[in-house]
Formats: C-alpha cells, structure tokens, sequence
C-alpha cells in the first residue's frame, strides 16, 4: 500500500532516517507541543498545535490551526509552483509528489518535506480509445528552433529560483550559440514573436503585455502548463541545428 512520508525539519539532531510514514487514513499532528505520536518542532516561533497531514491514496492533505499565520506548500520541482493554506483551514488537499511546507516562525522559516505516493495516469495506449484524436492545446515541436528559444528562456527559473530574471536577447545568444550557431538578436527575437502568435498569447489582466513583457508572458504560461519541463534543458547541449 501507497504511504505518505513526511520528514521532519534537520536541526542537528534528525536525519534523514527519522523519517515518519503515514497509511491512507493515518494523520500525524505537529507543532512545538503536540501530544505523543505527533512531530515535535523545537523552535518558540511555532504554535503548540500548528497543523496536521492526513494521508489519502493518491495524495495528502494539510490542515492548518493557527489563528493568525498562513502555511505555503511549496513544489521544489515546480518551478515557483505552490499552494496557500489559510489560518484555520481544514484538509486542504496537496497533489504534489514532492513538497516542502513552509511555516512562518518569528523571524524565521520551518521547513520540513512530505513526500506523496505516485501519481497514476491514463494509458494513451489503452484500447478501448478510438475516433480522431484531439487538437493538442499548445502543438509544439520540440526539434524547432523556437523550442530552443522558450527553453532557453525558462531555463533559469527551471534551474534557478521560481523568479529569477530572465535572459537578455544577448544572453539568449550566447545561450544557443552551441547548438544553433547563427542565432543573433534579430532572429531570437523572430522566434519570440512566432512563439507569441503560436501560443495565441492575448493581453489580459493575467498576461498584460505592457506589465510583464512578452518573454515574461512566455515563460510563466510555459512552466504553467508544463510546455517545457527540467527533461527538455538537455536539448540546449545537443546536436547543433542547421
């Protein structure tokens, strides 16, 4: 059966095989004073009961009880990806294989890791899925030179922190220059611009154009939907396109 792991915050005195596993339907309080059983932190900035995680099969959920702080939920993997839970909600529920819950302590942040089961998908392949398929949402071919463009730009926000900045058109250049060797500002630029009209990017409220820019716009709608993903950077040190 499927279990919840949840590893409590490093203070030098845990490690990794302190790690505490959950069934479905388990829960597992914590805080600086919870009753036996539950996950002590040792910081005075932490509430005496501050939450609890209950396991379920293909996920976890997280309840805060604090009055008056709200707990983020991060996805180290996700590229700034992550989720707020509200003083005094219940059984918020968390999808992430892996997460990182962040509660605010005084001057400080706690962490600690819940690592979730699996998740499962539907098989594309199975035989009862018949008749024309369906448009893909985002038709994208991942051996054009526009696709070098959008994951160059995503990269250092893959790679580095959810809001690093993003490449200049020169660094962008100097970025693909090994595996597109006449890349110059005019055409990344071309590139950007077609990646614009294909992704049929429309100003609105959430994609104003005059506020954060078209690589901007890019970008945060391609790590959104997962367009380009962690696996895909290794195409900017591949075979060089002619």
């Amino acid at each position: 059966m499927d279990t919840v792991i949840v590893v409590p915050p490093h203070d030098g005195r845990t490690g990794p095989e302190e790690q505490i596993r959950l069934l479905p339907g388990d829960s597992l309080a914590f805080g600086r004073a919870v009753p036996r059983g539950g996950m002590a932190i040792a910081h005075e900035g932490v509430s005496r009961v501050a939450g609890e995680i209950t396991a379920h099969p293909t996920f976890w959920s997280l309840s805060n009880l604090s009055r008056d702080r709200t707990y983020v939920v991060e996805n180290p993997e996700g590229a700034g990806e992550h989720i707020k839970v509200a003083p005094g909600r219940l059984g918020a529920p968390v999808s992430f294989e892996f997460a990182r819950v962040v509660l605010p302590a005084t001057h400080d942040l706690v962490t600690f890791d819940v690592w979730a089961p699996g998740h499962d998908y539907l098989d594309r392949d199975h035989p009862g899925r018949v008749g024309a398929p369906t448009a893909s949402a985002f038709p994208l071919d991942r051996g054009a030179r526009y696709f070098l463009v959008l994951a160059a730009l995503c990269e250092p926000r893959l790679r580095g922190e959810p809001y690093a900045p993003l490449p200049t058109a020169e660094q962008l250049v100097e970025r693909l220059r090994g595996v597109w060797p006449e890349a110059n500002r005019g055409s990344v630029q071309w590139n950007v611009d077609y990646l614009a009209e294909k992704l049929r990017l429309r100003p609105s409220e959430a994609y104003a154009p005059r506020r954060h820019g078209k690589k901007e716009t890019l970008v945060a709608l391609a790590l959104r939907f997962d367009l380009v993903r962690e696996d895909d950077m290794h195409l900017l040190a591949g075979e060089v396109l002619r």
